[in-house]
Formats: structure tokens, C-alpha cells, sequence
């Protein structure tokens, strides 16, 4: 089984990456809020960071200085690396397919973007989406023209592009439209999270196959499906499994993130998919029955950044003991730390870890 496990870029949403062996049996993952970075780095998280490679790359390395220095237990970023930081992550935060397929996006300085408007297309248009043309359009010259830059300039491309998954992506499109609509209109939307589906096969593959020949290997996609919680597991069998099992068969590393939400009712499912290196849930889904339906993948535990940082420690390290129990081996994604969360806290919850596994 290729494993993936959790990995956040710096400055970036949580994403995955290949797994390399050396993982704890409880690794904790931090990641922060862009209001983090923008208080300490006065880095400016608005449009520019997006499409500008140079800036971007420029942040990252102070971004990566104030990591270490406020986190010198963690052994998450190396200052001796450059390469993380001639990156892709995190550009148009979770929103790269729906800018491509017409969204507008609100940038600012301290937070990732935000969908400011959608397209006023009817849902039978969109199942008519021509992939071609969305591939070839702006967003995606945009993106290669940054990866000339730092081809020119011979780097790898690094980087993992939030392909989001084929719900979320007709959510961000439509909003709650594609709900509705699996009720009044199903082989619509049959159609349309299919086109999606073939959509983001192609730009990952085409993407991913760029970076490969840079230098960077990559071969994998990871769906999310934080919208999962929306439907009912009959809804997702129908109209959601069977993209996820293409996408699964389509690369060589494949994961499931669910966010934060109960998974529990969609685990039997989750698990008929195939080759699942990877999956997350909330803390309170049964951790114990995720650990016997997916022995072979590292799994991950989303841990709330509100509870981190209101809880008592006596709260978190219970939290831990019965995580590490029913669900290890396993990543604590501890994604989306907020600017108010002192670092006394975040190293606490590192040293709380380290004490649990002994």
C-alpha cells in the first residue's frame, strides 16, 4: 500500500503527501492561519502572493524562519531547504478549479481567498462543461507561466494544488443548488460531477506530469470531500463514490480527507474505495472502527484549533491519550492555528504528544 500522510505548506491549507516510513506513531502536524504570518512576516496574503512566484517565494523563506524559531521541537521545516519553497501550494487557496471555471475571488492581506461571486449558469449548463476549454483558459496559463519562472530559474516545481473534490468543486460553483438538484434533477447532476471528475483528472495529471519533469516527483490525488456531511452516505454512494473510485484508479497515491466533520456514517463506504493511503475525520468520529476498516492507511485526526486554544491542557492531553488509543498509528493535523493562539500552547500540545507515545 502507497501511503500518503498529512502535509501543510507553509502559509497554505492543509494538504497530503507521499508518507517516507520515518512517521511517529503520533505525529502532529501544525499548520496557521494567513493572519499568523501577516501579524509576525507582514506578509501580504492578497493577489499578489497568488500570482506572483518571485513574492511568494521570497515570504515563504521568512515564513519559514519565524516557524522555526517560535517551534524549535518540531522537526516540520528545515531551514537548510530551499526547494519547499519554489512552490505552488497554496496558490488560489482551496479555490483553484472554481476560479478556472468562472468564480471571482476575494482576496485580501490576512486570509486565504474567498468565493465573492459565481457564475449564473443553470446546472444544465454545467453538465454540458466543455473540459478542454477550462483547461486552456486563463487560470491555467496563469499557472504555467509560474511555473516557467521557476523552471527558468532551475528549480523544481514543487507544490500540491488543492484539486479540492467533485462536490466540494459543484458546491463552490453552484452553492447549495447541486444539493437540491440531486432530488429534482439527479442524472444532471450525474452529468455535471462527472465533467468535474474528468476536469480534475486533466489538470492534475497535466499539472503533475510539469513538475514531474522539473524535478518534483508527484503522482497522486487526495479528494476532499468536506461537503460529505451535507448528504446522506446513500446520497454519496450514488452520486459521489463512484468519481472518487475513478480518481483513485487514475493515480499512483490516493486519500480521503473528510475535514473535520463525523465520518462515521460514510466509513463502510470510504473503505470499499480502492488503495486508500490516506484519511482524516473529526475526533469524534469511532476512531476504533476507522483503525480495523483501514489498517493499511495512516490515518489522521482533525483537530479543532478552537479546542487547542481554549481547552485546558488537562482537556488536550485526554484528548490525545484517547486518540492515540483507539486510532494510532495516526497524524494529529493541527491545521488553522489562529493568530491569537500564543506559542507557549502549540509547543505545550507538542510536548503533550511526545508524553503520550512515551
Amino acid at each position: 500500500m502507497l501511503r500518503l500522510r498529512s502535509h501543510i505548506p507553509i502559509g497554505a491549507p492543509a494538504r497530503r503527501e507521499p508518507a517516507d516510513g520515518t512517521e511517529s506513531p503520533m505525529r502532529v502536524v501544525l499548520g496557521f492561519e494567513p493572519a499568523w504570518f501577516h501579524t509576525r512576516c507582514d506578509v501580504d496574503f492578497s493577489e499578489r502572493w497568488h500570482r506572483d512566484p518571485m513574492y511568494r517565494q521570497e515570504t515563504l523563506v521568512c515564513m519559514k524562519r519565524e516557524l522555526c524559531r517560535a517551534f524549535p521541537s518540531a522537526a516540520q521545516w528545515d531551514l537548510d531547504r530551499e526547494d519547499d519553497t519554489w512552490t505552488i501550494s497554496g496558490v488560489h487557496g482551496a479555490y483553484p478549479i472554481a476560479l478556472a471555471l468562472g468564480c471571482e475571488l476575494a482576496y485580501a492581506p490576512d486570509r486565504w481567498p474567498v468565493i465573492a461571486l459565481r457564475p449564473e449558469r443553470p446546472l444544465e449548463e454545467w453538465s454540458e462543461l466543455d473540459v478542454r476549454a477550462v483547461a486552456e483558459g486563463e487560470t491555467m496559463r496563469d499557472l504555467e507561466r509560474q511555473m516557467a519562472a521557476f523552471e527558468a530559474r532551475g528549480r523544481a516545481v514543487h507544490g500540491y494544488l488543492n484539486w479540492q473534490g467533485v462536490l466540494n468543486n459543484a458546491f463552490h460553483v453552484t452553492g447549495e443548488r447541486i444539493l437540491t438538484a440531486m432530488s429534482d434533477c439527479p442524472q444532471t447532476v450525474h452529468r455535471f460531477l462527472g465533467r468535474l471528475c474528468d476536469l480534475m483528472i486533466l489538470l492534475a495529471r497535466s499539472v503533475q506530469e510539469r513538475q514531474r519533469r522539473s524535478g518534483f516527483p508527484v503522482d497522486q490525488l487526495d479528494v476532499s470531500n468536506c461537503t460529505i456531511n451535507m448528504i446522506s452516505p446513500r446520497m454519496y454512494a450514488e452520486f459521489v463514490l463512484p468519481h472518487d473510485r475513478r480518481i483513485a484508479e487514475s493515480f499512483a497515491l490516493f486519500g480521503v480527507h473528510t475535514c473535520g466533520w463525523d465520518a462515521t456514517p460514510y466509513l463502510e463506504l470510504l473503505a470499499g474505495l480502492p488503495r486508500v493511503g490516506y484519511i482524516d475525520m473529526g475526533a469524534m468520529s469511532d476512531l476504533r472502527k476507522a483503525r480495523a476498516l483501514f489498517p493499511e492507511a495512516r490515518r489522521a485526526v482533525m483537530y479543532s484549533p478552537v479546542r487547542l486554544q481554549d481547552a485546558t491542557l488537562g482537556e488536550i492531553e485526554t484528548d490525545m491519550r484517547r486518540i492515540c488509543g483507539d486510532y494510532a498509528p495516526c497524524d494529529i493535523v493541527m491545521a488553522d492555528i489562529q493568530a491569537t493562539t500564543s506559542d507557549d500552547r502549540v509547543n505545550d500540545l507538542l510536548a503533550i504528544c511526545r508524553k503520550v507515545i512515551g
